[in-house]
């Protein structure tokens, strides 16, 4: 295995770890290293059908606890957003697809970090951003996560509603997206790290501080952003 794919592996399991601790964190993790490994056009499919399986094993224990109609509202504007986006984005420059999905996932951390609190997030017409920004930069690099992320950090869920929303969130919406744009399946060492980095992050989850959880998340995502900018304008 070389050095790339070393990385890939870790990265899977770190963010697999994350989401299943937190209800998000994979694809901001994962993706970056994998479209660096495999590109663009092969790395976000993967990195999508990685995605889903990150939030299906979580959601299998705590599904009682998704908020259905929150799913619902953030899931219309993501899933319609998403076919357009991927006709509006077809010809684009792989090139330019990692930058800009670089661009996305340090924006998105940069929100995040400074803890972004605003009314219009929580409303109707915010769950609509939420969603149409989510479908957006997910077909370009597997990273919807952020405007979820706000959307939820304005919400005043309880901790475990939030991962369980979360979950069920991305799972339909990564799986709709891989429909789309065509599924590419992972190595299988993908899916080994994957289900080891989700088995701990389900044991962790009751012990683990908040804070704590969100701030490596966060730090590695922007390690992540920078490797995968860096990767586009070398």
């Amino acid at each position: 295995m070389t050095l790339p794919e070393l990385l890939a592996v870790a990265a899977v399991a770190l963010g697999a770890f994350a989401q299943a601790a937190t209800g998000m964190g994979f694809s901001l993790i994962a993706a970056p290293v994998l479209i660096a490994v495999f590109g663009p056009h092969r790395g976000v499919p993967m990195v999508l059908v990685l995605a889903v399986v990150s939030s299906l094993l979580p959601l299998s224990r705590d599904w009682r606890h998704a908020r259905q109609r929150d799913v619902g509202r953030l899931l219309l504007p993501a899933i319609l957003g998403t076919p357009v986006a991927a006709w509006a984005l077809r010809a684009v420059d792989t090139r330019l697809l990692a930058l800009a999905a670089g661009c996305g996932v340090l924006i998105g951390v940069v929100l995040l970090a400074r803890g972004v609190r605003s009314s219009f997030l929580s409303s109707p017409k915010g769950a609509w951003l939420a969603g149409l920004g989510s479908a957006g930069l997910n077909v370009i690099g597997g990273v919807g996560g952020p405007p979820i992320g706000l959307y939820a950090a304005n919400a005043g869920w309880a901790v475990r509603d939030t991962r369980a929303t979360l979950h069920a969130f991305f799972l339909v919406q990564n799986l709709v997206t891989a429909a789309v744009l065509g599924f590419v399946l992972p190595p299988w060492t993908t899916v080994a790290a994957l289900a080891f980095g989700a088995a701990a992050g389900m044991v962790s989850a009751p012990r683990l501080h908040a804070r704590a959880v969100r701030a490596g998340v966060l730090a590695v995502s922007c390690a992540g952003g920078v490797t995968l900018l860096g990767s586009a304008l070398a």
